[in-house]
């Protein structure tokens, strides 16, 4: 026994004393100093034999503990389930125990690569010293690690499936002389991954389901018509939803509330919403298809924060946003990212101007309230945005509002009618630069915003954080991202521009509102740009707005001359046309790689023109704007919706007529991806609709 952990030195020390007290007696009293001394004796032999008797016991008790603790480490390093591994620096096996040969994909040997018997099992920045000069790696730490495997299914085949571990390492460096090697303790976690899929999956989803057209479909049908019609959608809806393990109840005549799981969101995700095929096919007596607009949102937080009303106030948002796309497609709000399934079919014109009615009276009160009043349009604007926002700018003059219309520092698309505009007295100061624009002292500024909604896009992004009280006319259809809680949100997708929207509010505005040549001929304008002069997305509302204005002044012959282009534009519309490229589908697509004056209105120009080719149903032509910055200009003849496409880009617009702006890519790689977006949704497209 060491001689640290014995009493006997203490003992020695005591007899010692005793001794010396013993010796004194034995001078004062030989008879009880011989007594003493025997005592003494005694004593000795005593703790002698009672040190010999402990020491024994604890060698017996060593040995013992000793010989137990080598076999609990060979158990804890062979049999508990936990794995072990050692590798050196290169990440070469040096040892594991034999709970690692059941994790792994192969039997781990001694020297082998441990991306031979389980590739991905230890990041590469554990194994690589940090460089010279850069903070070293931690020593120790855990991360997780899925392993993919194979197994025999019930029917005999290979089946893939994961399995989980969480990985504990630790460096370890003796000294100098030693390499570095590095232990790892892995732990499966299969079990516990898989009941987190499964809480993911089982989480709740709320889906609102609208009949968008519900009053063009129902128009001039007898009551058991309509009944047999709606009860056509309720029973493809009822088996839709009862394939999904869902629950369906009736909220009104034309909308629907759904409940889900997860999973049977993700599946509808999967097949692309083919229900909306199904609806699509339900036509009224007079051949009018019924579609089918929804809002979807699952819940991701956990059970006891998760909120219903929030939940369903995403889904009603996802509604809203669907139809201000002009319908027939979902809206899915799925780990807070916004999917959008659908949009086939045309947004359909409605066929009374209640709503603009109603919207021109809305907008008059607004105007009424406010102090002074701004108007601006998208960047580099077009005809479209430039009539709307003399329109607009009309209205608020009737009412004797300061007004300005605020312009981008790209004028190359409208500066004809600029400086028509220009040399009137009348409008000689509305028109105002985004850089130089200052709000002045007004309580109550208003801003109006006109053919687009997307906050980045406007002329002036500052003015829009700077003013809180916003109206947004537009006729785009409208994506997730968008101008935040406009006063008034003024979205028609099915009209053929922004100017026809505004040539409406006119009309309901004031009866003794005069709008006067140029205005005129300045809105029509942006009517003929946006129909393509009147070829396409054209109703029966948009001659009746053309008519308006025409009897209001406008001027076709000076549209005519605006619309004119001199020798060398026609020259860059030549080049562009003649290095176009046609793909399979009905898909032209070219490119302007040089940063030419008015390159935005060549492309334009160059997509309506290859548009007019026989079996052209899409046209893309991408144009250089700046060293970084590549625009794309989209059209199509209706059937194809390019407003999805260009969404894929960063941009958006209308189901006809879209474009995109995209940073630091080159013209040539941009096109590449845009080609195979484009193919890729033809191909989805065009595939025949499943019907079961």
């Amino acid at each position: 026994m060491p001689r640290i952990l014995s009493a006997w030195p203490d003992a020695v020390i005591n007899l010692a004393v005793m001794l010396v007290m013993v010796a004194v007696i034995i001078q004062y009293n030989k008879i009880l100093g011989a007594t003493a001394l025997l005592a003494w004796a005694l004593l000795i032999w005593f703790a002698h034999e009672r040190r010999k008797d402990r020491e024994k016991k604890f060698n017996e008790y060593s040995e013992n503990v000793i010989g137990n603790f080598n076999d609990m480490m060979y158990y804890a390093m062979t049999k508990l389930p936990e794995g072990i591994i050692v590798v050196d620096e290169n990440g070469r096996l040096q040892w594991c125990n034999s709970v690692m040969q059941d994790f792994s994909v192969v039997t781990p040997q001694q020297g082998m690569d441990i991306d031979e018997f389980w590739d991905g099992l230890i990041p590469e920045n554990i194994l690589t010293l940090a460089p010279e000069g850069n903070e070293p790696p931690p020593s120790e730490g855990e991360y997780s690690v899925k392993s993919l495997r194979h197994r025999e299914a019930a029917d005999g085949t290979l089946e893939e499936y994961y399995r989980h571990f969480l990985v504990k390492y630790r460096h370890l460096q003796a000294n100098s002389d030693y390499s570095r090697m590095i232990v790892l303790f892995a732990r499966e976690i299969t079990s516990y991954e898989d009941l987190k899929v499964e809480y993911r999956r089982s989480r709740t989803a709320i889906v609102y389901a609208l009949i968008d057209n519900y009053d063009e479909v129902m128009q001039g049908l007898t009551e058991a018509e309509k009944t047999s019609l709606l009860l056509s959608v309720s029973e493809i809806l009822e088996a839709w939803v009862a394939s999904l393990s869902g629950f369906m109840r009736r909220v009104s005549s034309e909308l629907f509330l759904i409940i889900f799981e997860r999973r049977a969101l993700e599946q509808a995700v999967g097949e692309k919403f083919l229900v909306l095929e199904k609806i699509r096919q339900l036509v009224n007596k007079n051949q009018l298809q019924v579609t089918l607009s929804m809002g979807a949102a699952v819940a991701e937080k956990p059970s006891d924060e998760q909120s219903m009303s929030e939940l369903e106030e995403k889904a009603q948002v996802g509604l809203q946003l669907a139809l201000g796309r002009g319908g027939d497609q979902v809206a899915v709000n799925i780990d807070n990212k916004t999917q959008f399934f659908g949009g086939r079919a045309k947004a359909v014109e409605k066929n009374t101007r209640v709503k603009a009615r109603v919207m021109s009276h809305s907008i008059r009160d607004t105007m009424s309230a406010a102090d002074e009043i701004f108007i601006m349009g998208h960047t580099r604007e077009d005809y479209d945005a430039f009539g709307a926002a003399v329109g607009v700018a009309l209205m608020a003059r009737s009412l004797g509002k300061p007004v300005h219309v605020v312009l981008s520092g790209w004028l190359d698309s409208v500066e004809k009618i600029l400086e028509l505009l220009s040399k009137d007295e009348a409008y000689r100061d509305l028109f105002v630069s985004a850089n130089e624009v200052l709000i002045s002292t007004a309580l109550e500024p208003l801003l109006v915003v006109v053919d687009t909604f997307i906050p980045n896009l406007v002329a002036a992004p500052a003015l829009l954080e700077k003013i809180k009280k916003v109206v947004v006319i537009d006729h785009h259809r409208r994506s997730e991202n968008t101008i935040k809680n406009p006063a008034i949100s003024y979205l028609e997708p099915g009209s053929s521009s922004t100017c026809e929207m505004v040539t409406e509010l006119l009309m309901y505005f004031d009866e003794k509102i005069r709008i006067g040549k140029l205005a005129a001929t300045a809105i029509y304008s942006g009517i003929v740009v946006d129909t393509k002069n009147f070829a396409i997305q054209t109703g029966a509302r948009t001659f009746e707005a053309a008519a308006y204005l025409r009897r209001a002044g406008a001027d076709p012959v000076v549209v005519n001359h605006l619309f004119k282009s001199d020798y060398e534009t026609t020259l860059a519309l030549a080049k562009t046309k003649a290095q176009s490229a046609y793909f399979e589908g009905g898909l032209v697509v070219s490119y302007i790689d040089k940063i030419i004056p008015n390159v935005q209105v060549i492309a334009g120009q160059a997509a309506d023109s290859l548009l007019r080719v026989e079996g052209v149903r899409m046209t893309i032509i991408l144009f250089q704007m700046k060293n970084d910055v590549v625009g794309i200009s989209a059209r199509s003849t209706g059937d194809l919706n390019v407003q999805v496409i260009m969404e894929k880009f960063g941009g958006g617009g209308h189901q006809n007529v879209a474009g995109a702006q995209v940073k630091d890519i080159s013209i040539y790689d941009l096109r590449k991806s845009v080609v195979d977006a484009a193919r890729k949704y033809i191909v989805e497209n065009d595939k025949p609709a499943k019907t079961n």
